[in-house]
């Protein structure tokens, strides 16, 4: 209030040409830093106060994070009013580019995008706000996250669009690779993305071999609802083609395409081969997966094809962990039933001369629906494929719809929303193992961990968080950590040194890094009969430095494994070791475990202090450690 009549009484005083002393007009322009009193002399030896001091502290922002907001005009919409996808994209991949800029300290290339769905549409008026920020370095690539969400200015509702990660490559000069610098994550967020970020690049690396394996495996005479021709549209008609002249607008300062712009160039001739089977006016679901293979200049002719690659009917899809809902479900969610089209489309780039042979640019595929006036997925003409590699793409597409079905519920939602025993198989094999480590590196970055017991060299912590308690038993052991990492991530010898555990037999080694278990542990004391496990171990050594192996482990459902008489089948929803290296012969081993409604009174009893079984097993487990560290034979069994 004082500040308002100060401002008043100068704007009067300039009015009426009054000379105006300094000090007064330098304390109304700058404010009073919090107080009402006029500013001091400072005495001798007093430091100057920074401004704003007074206030209360803000959170230390994120130095590569940028926010952007757009406010979406007649211009950015298509025929509905609401915002084209492809200017999104443009949006999204600006401020990723940005973010990731911050970091590198030069200019940065787009190389590839993890899927993104948007859940909603956006009207004209509205106001679409990113924010992005980079998750994490490796050597000349880094992970950039995105967040995207609208804002009614009438209403004042926020809503959610979509999220999204992005890495990009630092370029030096001659687009030589720049090594970056490594990032250090503050916050319980952002050490969270920081841990997962080496796993969503680990899913990336391997997602073109998912695919192959999944079509190795599916039989070749797969079904082609078209053969009887009622009703089907031949794809060929669906196919579009579009030239696009590159200029200096849809580059960057060093001549390089946007990604952005490319994508969407890309989502323009989607929508309208989309279209054409539609004969309406498709909305944009999802985009799946895609690199950048390699770079487009100013002056270049892009050429972008598009076709539709599949149509799906209509009907329930299975989906890993999800249950099978009762029928009619008109009332459920787009992602759920199938009434949507797969486009297939391409970037390739020429120059003046079309004698050189084009150079591929990128591929997509994006997955389209058309919504009726209640905003459920109409049902779609059926796609007749041409012979040859028209039923490839056919095939390849279902194939794709069951993999982005995996990634969308196995890898995307809550962890309490994923069930706990999920089905375990090929197709999703790379997925649950990420849900894993995932799951394992979430519960390490929690922040509000509470020293709950000690007990020589053992200490027990706890985390009460939402509708689970979950402990971590910590110790210092002389060990290497690779050595301790080796020993711990064999299930077989556990019961060695963990009383629990009776057997553990290894049922099936999906690779180096991932094996599954059947475990039989000792009876509860209310049960009488023994407990049995089928446990997907999940293994990584660091990515880089700083970083701790990790073996994490999670049930799975087995065919050739059901729950028998016998036992009791148990499962556990998140667990592990985490072991950081203290020096080349000093390892900090850490066990953490989200505790099971069953094992509740087992974990309490030991946290209240009335038992310490807990911190007895870890005490054995040191000495296991320290007995075969050295141990010559198992070491080699273990390679």
């Amino acid at each position: 209030r004082a500040t308002l009549l100060l401002s008043r009484c100068l704007l009067k005083m300039v009015k009426g040409n009054i000379i105006v002393p300094e000090d007064i007009l330098s304390f109304c322009c700058n404010g009073l830093q919090g107080s009402t009193s006029p500013p001091r002399s400072r005495e001798p030896g007093e430091r100057e106060e920074a401004p704003g001091a007074m206030a209360s502290p803000s959170p230390a922002r994120n130095p590569t994070e940028v926010q952007m907001s757009q406010l979406v005009l007649p211009c950015h919409t298509n025929h509905r009013g609401e915002l084209s996808t492809g200017q999104l994209l443009k949006w999204i991949d600006t401020a990723a580019c940005l973010s990731a800029e911050r970091h590198a300290g030069c200019p940065c290339v787009t190389a590839s995008m993890d899927d993104i769905y948007f859940e909603h549409t956006i009207s004209v008026g509205q106001v679409v706000n990113i924010k992005a920020k980079v998750n994490r370095a490796f050597n000349s690539s880094m992970e950039v996250g995105i967040q995207v969400s609208y804002e009614d200015l009438c209403s004042g509702k926020h809503c959610s669009i979509c999220k999204a990660y992005a890495t990009f490559v630092a370029q030096g000069s001659l687009g030589s690779k720049v090594r970056l610098k490594p990032l250090t994550p503050q916050t319980e967020e952002e050490k969270i993305e920081y841990s997962i970020a080496a796993e969503r690049r680990r899913m990336r690396l391997v997602h073109k071999d998912t695919l192959k394996d999944l079509l190795t495996r599916s039989p070749q005479e797969t079904e082609l609802e078209t053969r009887d021709g009622s009703g089907a549209v031949r794809a060929e008609r669906t196919r579009v083609e579009s030239v696009e002249l590159v200029l200096p607008p849809h580059a960057n300062h060093q001549g390089n395409t946007f990604g952005g712009q490319i994508m969407a160039w890309m989502e323009n001739v989607a929508t309208i081969a989309a279209s054409r089977l539609c004969h309406a006016h498709p909305t944009l679901r999802a985009i799946e997966m895609f690199h950048f293979r390699g770079p487009s200049q100013v002056g270049d002719r892009l050429v972008l094809k598009a076709i539709v690659n599949n149509a799906f009917k209509n009907r329930w899809v299975p989906i890993v962990g999800v249950p099978s809902p009762p029928s009619p479900r008109p009332s459920a969610p787009s992602s759920l039933l199938s009434g949507s089209m797969e486009v297939g489309v391409s970037a390739e780039a020429y120059g003046q001369e079309m004698s050189i042979s084009p150079r591929h640019i990128n591929s997509a595929f994006m997955t389209f629906v058309v919504l009726d006036q209640e905003g459920h997925p109409r049902t779609l003409p059926m796609v007749a494929p041409e012979p040859g590699d028209g039923e490839r793409r056919y095939r390849e597409a279902s194939a794709r719809k069951k993999i982005r079905l995996d990634r969308k519920y196995v890898v995307s939602c809550k962890q309490t929303e994923v069930p706990l025993s999920v089905p375990w198989d090929q197709s999703n094999k790379v997925y649950l193992s990420y849900n894993n480590v995932s799951a394992l590196k979430m519960l390490v970055a929690k922040v509000n961990w509470v020293l709950a017991r000690e007990k020589e060299k053992v200490r027990m912590y706890t985390l009460e968080e939402d509708k689970f308690l979950s402990f971590r038993i910590e110790m210092c052991v002389c060990i290497p950590a690779s050595r301790a990492f080796s020993l711990l991530s064999n299930l077989r010898r556990r019961h060695e040194w963990d009383s629990h555990y009776v057997s553990a037999e290894l049922v099936q080694k999906v690779d180096d890094d991932d094996m599954i278990y059947h475990v039989v542990s000792q009876k509860l004391r209310n049960e009488n009969k023994p407990q049995d496990f089928v446990i997907l171990a999940s293994r990584r050594k660091p990515c880089s430095k700083g970083d701790p192996y990790v073996v994490a482990f999670r049930s799975v459902t087995l065919p050739t494994h059901p729950a028998r008489a016998e036992f009791t089948r148990g499962e556990t929803l998140c667990s592990g070791f985490c072991i950081w290296p203290e020096s080349e012969e000093m390892s900090k081993v850490a066990y953490y475990n989200q505790a099971m409604p069953g094992y509740l009174n087992y974990v309490t009893t030991n946290v209240a202090g009335l038992s310490s079984d807990i911190c007895s097993t870890f005490e054995a487990c040191e000495k296991f450690l320290l007995k075969n560290k050295d141990d010559l034979i198992s070491r080699l069994q273990d390679f």
